[in-house]
This record gives structure tokens, C-alpha cells and sequence, in this order.
């Protein structure tokens, strides 16, 4: 965890350098994405490079915020905005995202957990359900 500032730093001089085809999650075999949200107070763009779990057609993110006690900017806005974009190996997809509870929430964290089990881990140190996301494509 303490490590998370100079990976979010470093993915973002990577995004730029790369034209978002390259991520510090995709070199180390990992599927990530940059999404980009509307923020909920200034209604601009907001973008973040991702770790998610290809699922189907959808992508889903779990909201983890490196196992910080409080849930990221990004799940934030795509509550207030569900309409978002993910851009993978620097080509946008519109996307619409909906927040899993209950029996699905739980199928799909076990689902996650066989994915990425460090979300264990993260969800230890928060102290707090990890919200978890399904982005589904437009018009599909």
C-alpha cells in the first residue's frame, strides 16, 4: 500500500508517454484500463488507469483504493454518473456502469477473489465492503 503513489504516478507518465497502450497492471500480465468518469462536483472528465476483471463482454472493477479506509474518487463519480468510458490499449469504449449488492455482490467477489486474491488483503486493510462495478458496453 505504501507503494501506491509512485504507481499511480508512474502510470500516468506511462499513459501519457504510450498513448495509453502501456500500464504498469498490463506489464506485469494483468488486464487494466484507463476510465475516464464525469466528476460529481466539477462534471469534468476524470481518468484513472485500472486493474479489471474481464467478465463476458463487460469489464468489472472493484473499488478497492489500494486498501484505503474510504472508497475511490472514481466510484464516487460513477455513482453520481454511470455513463462513463474505458479505453483499452488507448481505444475508448462507452460504457454504462452498475454497482452490484446483495447475492450478486457476493457471487461476484468470489468470482474476484479467484481473479486477484490480493482484494482479500485490500479489503482487510480498509476495513470495508469493496464496492465492485459491472460496465457494461452501449447498446448492447
Amino acid at each position: 500500500m505504501r507503494t501506491a503513489r509512485f504507481v499511480v504516478w508512474a502510470d500516468k507518465k506511462l499513459h501519457k508517454a504510450f498513448g495509453g497502450r502501456v500500464s504498469l497492471v498490463a506489464l506485469a500480465g494483468l488486464p487494466s484500463l484507463r476510465l475516464t468518469t464525469t466528476g460529481r462536483k466539477s462534471g469534468l472528465p476524470r481518468s484513472t488507469n485500472l486493474l479489471y476483471f474481464p467478465r463476458g463482454g463487460d469489464y468489472v472493477l472493484t473499488a478497492s483504493n489500494w486498501g484505503r479506509p474510504h472508497d475511490p474518487a472514481w466510484a464516487l463519480n460513477l455513482r453520481a454518473h454511470p455513463k462513463c468510458e474505458v479505453a483499452l490499449a488507448g481505444k475508448p469504449v462507452d460504457v454504462v456502469a452498475r454497482e452490484l449488492h446483495g447475492e450478486e455482490y457476493d457471487a461476484m467477489w468470489q468470482e474476484l477473489l479467484g481473479f486477484w486474491p490480493g482484494y482479500e488483503m485490500e479489503q482487510r486493510e480498509a476495513a470495508r465492503p469493496l464496492p465492485v462495478f459491472v460496465l457494461a458496453r452501449v447498446g448492447r
